[in-house]
């Protein structure tokens, strides 16, 4: 499950490019910067009321940028995409049609391929979000080890260098995180995986699994207080 193929749709993205002669899905995330390297400069920039918007952008038809978004760029995003309220686009992202970025999530070096979604206080560093997968809302990935060193994947129970220091994670299509779950460097989820909310997850889970926590919630009678 550790080729794009096995985890993404490739017609489900303009840049499938980027996986070109890749062995590992994760490959792609060192030819983003290059692939945007060639992204011409708009003259004039696209105007969006209240947004700020770099001159190395492209933005397809349809898509709405709200007030108070901010794209660097270089980047490419598709058409009819709500980028929302305090967006936060940084250096080197690719985004897909009908996909949405909300209001506080930042996004830097990533893919999202068609219909991905961050809407809510989501972190999207060095990661790419696969065909409609979802994030709930104060996901977070991690993309870099507290500790020196490239992040390291399991590939048939050996810890295997990807070569990249910063790696946060490969979501497979209709992928789902909820709400305030963090993905640790180098998680990948298999197409349809799901992670419950506040699980903090490390590695790889594959297609159609779920990833909850345990803790039990105990139900007792609410009785009045005392004087």
């Amino acid at each position: 499950m550790f080729n794009a193929a096995d985890l993404f749709d490739l017609t489900q993205t303009e840049h499938a490019a980027l996986f070109d002669g890749c062995t590992f899905a994760w490959e792609a995330l060192q030819k983003i910067e290059p692939y945007l390297a060639n992204v011409p400069r708009q003259n004039p920039p696209p105007r969006f009321p209240g947004a700020t918007i770099g001159d190395r952008v492209l933005i397809g038809a349809g898509t709405v940028v709200e007030p108070g978004a901010m794209i660097k760029g270089p980047a490419i995003i598709g058409q009819n995409c709500q980028i929302r309220h305090n967006a936060y686009i940084r250096e080197h992202v690719l985004i897909g049609d009908n996909c949405v970025v909300g209001n506080a999530s930042e996004l830097k070096n990533a893919l999202l391929f068609n219909g991905a979604q961050a809407p809510h206080y989501n972190y999207v560093g060095d990661s790419i979000l696969g065909h409609r997968a979802h994030l709930g809302a104060g996901v977070k990935i991690s993309n870099l080890k507290l500790f020196p060193g490239n992040i390291e994947v399991e590939v048939d129970g050996v810890p295997r260098d990807t070569g990249l220091r910063k790696f946060g994670a490969l979501l497979g299509d209709g992928a789902e995180a909820g709400c305030n779950a963090v993905l640790n460097p180098g998680s990948i989820l298999g197409r349809g995986a799901v992670i419950y909310p506040n699980v903090f997850w490390r590695g790889i889970l594959p297609a159609n699994m779920i990833a909850k926590n345990k803790a039990e919630i105990a139900v007792v009678i609410k009785r009045p207080r005392e004087n």
